[in-house]
Order: structure tokens, then C-alpha cells, then sequence
């Protein structure tokens, strides 16, 4: 189970997007959270892997 936020981040000339997923710990069990910074066209892609 993985939710998402994302949000637009506009600097200068470049355009990116800060996209937040939640993660399941195999280990605990726990959730924690995975930030990364890129270009919008990249961030489904990323909320798809595992």
C-alpha cells in the first residue's frame, strides 16, 4: 500500500517535482518515507517501483 503526494517545484528555468511515497519496512513492518527530487515526466515511473 503506497500513497503519494507530489509537488511542483519551479526554479528559474528548470522545472521539478518533489514526490513523497510512503514504504512498508519487510523488516518491522513499519512505514517510512522515501522523498526524491526530478522531473515530472519521471515521477510515475518512480512511484511504481518497489
Amino acid at each position: 500500500m503506497a500513497k503519494k503526494t507530489v509537488a511542483t517545484l519551479q526554479t528559474s528555468s528548470k522545472r521539478l517535482t518533489k514526490a513523497i511515497k510512503m514504504v512498508k519496512s519487510p523488516k518491522s513492518g513499519s512505514y517510512t518515507f522515501v522523498e526524491s527530487v526530478m522531473a515530472p515526466e519521471h515521477v510515475n515511473e518512480w512511484l511504481s517501483q518497489k
